[in-house]
């Protein structure tokens, strides 16, 4: 199946030609930007990157702002800019009991936003709980709604984004779903799927740190742990859907056996679940919430300083292993989790530091604070991406 096919319907943007897609994209990510940054950035002739902007600008998908500037030698320059309210995206995020929903600009602003509760983890559940959230966002868009693109969606797992198809999701029990035509009938709008923390990548391509970096990978660490990784100039999906799996290392105990079925994945230890049923399991309370396991910790408790100790060093040491393996200059670490990385970043970073080999080891780590709306940009992110690459 080809890309075209595979992203049927996506192609909402008139970007007929190569050089026409590689302009538009680099307005989008870096605009406002003058025509000669342009070239410079994509390769092309002032000319012909101005015979791309003309007819971009008449459809009302770019503008010249009107304050002129001068260049270094004297010349007048207009920069370029994305009407970026011209078409909106859907991006929902489906957890194992919930779903978030975002409507946003072609920039991934959000504008309107919808959460919904799961009834269960049935494609049929799922599928009806997107369908009324994405009608709760058209009706909160009004007529802006003739602008969607259509709706991306990201699921947790291993996910082949060509054919739409959830290929495993242990968290929703999910095997071999064609969830994109499924929802693609539901929905009859444009659909495309991906895994979540890929979309979360995507989003951080275009919109945030890897718009200046030329490598970064995007660790979450939460109820599982995610890897997403931007090389070589684009998002790695994998031969196959898969990559960048973090969380499924064998860096853990071999007796403990992980979601996916194997044993000794690092999520088995270092997972925000994993984490709380050890300190239940420590202190014979299995009533304990994550709050109160974290203020555990915080205040000293042997048990909780341990289990989270633990998990940092097999974090630390898995993250040290992806930098060694691609080399990226950025780690940025995100979730809902890291709202308590204080709990355990020194014992990471003396992890990395103790496994990272030579330069590997300058490679920059940041938090990021992190809402489940941003799952949901992400997957609307995907979804522009796809649009404006395929179109």
């Amino acid at each position: 199946m080809s890309d075209t096919q595979a992203l049927h319907g996506l192609a909402g943007f008139p970007l007929d030609t190569p050089a026409v897609v590689d302009v538009f994209t680099e307005v989008l990510k870096r605009g406002p930007i003058a025509r000669i940054e342009i070239a410079k950035r994509t390769g092309l002739s002032q000319a012909a990157v101005t015979k791309a902007v003309a007819p971009l600008i008449v459809q009302g998908l770019l503008s010249a702002h009107d304050n002129m500037r001068l260049t270094q030698p004297g010349r007048p320059v207009q920069p370029i800019s994305v009407n970026e309210q011209a078409q909106l995206a859907i991006g929902v995020e489906v957890r194992a009991n919930e779903i978030f929903a975002v409507a946003t600009t072609m920039r991934a602003n959000v504008v309107q936003s919808a959460h919904r509760s799961l009834l269960g983890t049935t494609v049929d559940a799922v599928t009806d709980a997107i369908a009324a959230a994405v009608n709760t966002l058209t009706k909160a868009l009004g007529a802006d709604a003739e602008r969607v693109m259509g709706v991306g969606v990201s699921v947790s797992g291993d996910v082949d984004k060509q054919t739409g198809t959830v290929r495993s999701s242990p968290r929703l029990n999910w095997s071999e779903v064609p969830f994109e035509r499924i929802l693609r009938d539901r929905l009859a709008l444009p659909v495309i799927i991906d895994n979540d923390v890929r979309a979360l990548a995507i989003a951080e391509e275009w919109f945030g740190i890897g718009v200046d970096a030329d490598s970064f990978a995007i660790v979450t660490i939460g109820a599982g742990i995610g890897c997403g990784l931007y090389i070589n100039g684009d998002v790695v999906e994998g031969a196959y859907g898969v990559a960048g799996e973090l969380g499924h290392l064998p860096l853990g105990p071999s007796d403990l056996v992980c979601s996916c079925g194997r044993r000794g994945c690092v999520e088995t230890v270092a997972s925000s679940s994993a984490i709380l049923q050890a300190i239940r399991t420590a202190k014979n309370d299995f009533l304990l919430s994550m709050r109160e396991a974290v203020e555990l910790a915080r205040s000293g408790d042997p048990d909780a300083v341990a289990i989270f100790e633990q998990a940092a060093r097999i974090i630390g040491t898995a993250l040290a292993t992806m930098a060694n393996l691609v080399g990226p200059s950025i780690i940025l670490v995100a979730g809902e989790s890291v709202t308590d990385f204080d709990l355990y970043e020194q014992r990471i970073r003396e992890s990395f530091d103790e496994h990272t080999f030579s330069s590997a080891g300058e490679c920059q780590i940041i938090t990021q604070s992190h809402t489940f709306e941003n799952w949901a940009r992400g997957a609307a992110a995907s979804l522009i991406r796809a649009s404006v690459q395929h179109a």
